[in-house]
């Protein structure tokens, strides 16, 4: 016979101090979950904030509006040897448009008229030129990108002397600030006025069509083999357990890997988006194994069953049913994986895309470089345009992570199926 229990006694001061003390870890425990957020959530803000603040400027450009009087400056062209064709450059090379550039912003804007100017400025009167000739035979005011400086006293930093001058140019009218196209549709370039990020960009994009070649298609089939047809023995844990340790390797150690095999071993070209994307294949293909497994681990065995039921062959059970239903899943692991393998740098530095490359790639076989080393880049250079194009550049970069991410959920929510 057991011993009838006391009834508990709630209005007890001992009891009332539990349960006081339980809501009280309730609440703190809520508190910090709150705080995590709050946190995360702030760090994300000043992120955003600071690469929006100074990224900002890097997609506009500081512009001066430089009068030519082109009879006075004696330029040694001649519309009509233009206008009939021959070697139109030897006649550019051969005509020092720097040194008339420079006199036309000294007769402008004083004696510091040519530092105010982009050590590249030349190439718009060149384009200038090439767009009309007959401007040789009167004046013309030609839009000139501003200098690094001009820029910076722009910001009320930097030369005293510098600061007055574009004090001076702005009364005048003579400066303004628009959009820079060039910064979407150029390359990398010495001059900070003139580099852009489309080679790099499309470096990029061609390094992640070759990963998501390879690593796709074997990473889908890598998982529906373990998953579905691979024997329960000691070999093949051995093998899911080093595809799931792989997962965790530091991104540098495929770098490793891809210089010692890609490179050094079959020859590849160097710094090309081929061996970049064999290199990210190699680091993205665990992750699209590990997914995969678990999209397909996820299908309910009453398909398989069903299937087989209606006579089915078991691959077309895996290939007409199992991997269908599993496609959203595997298709999330893939795009997050691909979006992990865009901002890495550290394996594509080791296998060489760190180079200068001043024109965009044609194939994937040419010298390119990719998004996150430009970044890398041009955050090492001290001009003052650099700082500013390497926040712009990070900001393409995240809606480029953004974007990717966002065809991730979007497919996960149209393919989705609820069990």
């Amino acid at each position: 016979m057991t011993e009838a229990r006391t009834p508990t006694e709630w209005r007890s001061d001992a009891m009332q101090r539990r349960i006081r003390k339980r809501y009280s870890s309730e609440r703190n425990f809520k508190a910090l979950g709150l705080f995590a957020v709050l946190l995360s959530a702030g760090f994300l803000a000043f992120l955003i904030l600071t690469m929006a603040s100074s990224g900002a400027r890097g997609f506009t450009r500081l512009n001066i509006a430089v009068p030519f009087d082109f009879p006075a400056l004696a330029i040694p062209l001649s519309p009509a040897a233009l206008s009939g064709g021959g070697d139109v450059d030897s006649q550019f090379a051969a005509a020092d448009l720097p040194g008339a550039v420079s006199r036309a912003a000294e007769a402008a804007f004083g004696p510091q008229g040519a530092a105010t100017l982009s050590d590249s400025g030349w190439l718009a009167l060149r384009a200038a030129i090439k767009a009309d000739p007959s401007i040789l035979t009167r004046k013309a005011t030609i839009t000139i990108p501003a200098s690094p400086a001009l820029g910076i006293a722009e910001s009320s930093e930097g030369d005293a002397a510098m600061q007055k001058l574009y004090a001076d140019m702005k009364a005048k009218g003579a400066v303004s600030r628009g959009f820079n196209l060039a910064f979407l549709t150029d390359s990398d370039a010495t001059d900070p006025t003139q580099a852009g990020i489309w080679g790099a960009f499309k470096g990029s994009l061609l390094t992640m069509l070759v990963t998501l070649v390879l690593a796709f298609p074997i990473g889908v089939l890598s998982a529906v083999y373990l998953e579905e047809y691979a024997p329960r023995n000691r070999w093949t844990d051995l093998i899911e357990v080093s595809i799931n340790n792989l997962a965790a390797v530091p991104s540098i150690i495929f770098g490793l890997l891809g210089l010692a095999v890609f490179l050094n071993t079959l020859d590849l070209p160097r710094s090309a988006p081929l061996v970049g994307g064999m290199t990210l294949a190699l680091m993205t293909m665990p992750v699209i194994v590990i997914a995969g497994r678990n999209a397909i681990k996820a299908v309910p065995p009453s398909i398989r069953d069903a299937a087989l039921g209606v006579g089915a062959s078991p691959i077309q059970v895996v290939f007409h049913h199992v991997l269908p239903l599993a496609l959203p899943g595997i298709l999330t692991g893939t795009i997050i994986g691909m979006a992990r393998a865009l901002g890495e740098t550290a394996p594509l530095l080791m296998i060489g895309m760190r180079a200068f490359v001043a024109t965009p790639p044609g194939s994937i076989t040419d010298p390119s470089s990719v998004l996150p080393v430009q970044i890398f880049l041009w955050s090492d250079e001290i001009s003052r345009g650099f700082i500013e194009k390497t926040s712009a550049a990070i900001i393409v970069l995240l809606v480029f992570l953004l974007a990717m991410n966002g065809i991730a959920i979007y497919l996960r929510n149209k393919f989705e199926t609820r069990w």
